[in-house]
């Protein structure tokens, strides 16, 4: 059983750094937009396995940096991290949440109905692409 609570930017850094970014520093993992950002944790046992930052630009939301402590993937915490910020988006009347997903993250996606758009790009070594869903009805 998860819970999922707003916490401070720096309570992501440590699973930012050992889920996306092992062999970087601490402190490399903040991100200057934070402080006006909405950071949520997924606790389990009172222990957090589950973080993502996310941001609003007019009606668009973008979610960044979500990670899941690896001795805790496949086990839901992801879906409730992303049901859990497409629930806030929604009762913020955001129109389209989206994010730059790492490629070995868009099946993820796409099983959360999460459309690929645009070419690839690469950042750090790392290979991306923006993933969108739009939550205005149809």
């Amino acid at each position: 059983m998860i819970s999922i609570e707003q916490i401070t930017p720096l309570l992501t850094w440590q699973l930012r750094r050992d889920v996306l970014y092992p062999g970087e520093y601490k402190f490399n993992m903040e991100m200057p937009e934070d402080e006006h950002g909405y950071h949520f944790g997924a606790f389990t046992d009172n222990k957090l396995v589950g973080v993502v930052s996310l941001f609003k630009d007019l009606n668009n939301w973008q979610f960044r940096k979500l990670a899941v402590d690896e001795a805790y993937q496949d086990k839901g915490i992801g879906t409730g991290l992303l049901n859990y910020i497409t629930g806030f988006v929604i009762e913020e009347q955001g129109e389209r949440i989206w994010c730059n997903a790492r490629t070995s993250a868009i099946g993820f996606y796409k099983k959360h109905h999460f459309t690929q758009t645009g070419a690839q790009f690469s950042k750090k070594r790392v290979d991306y692409v923006i993933m969108e869903k739009s939550l205005v009805p149809a």
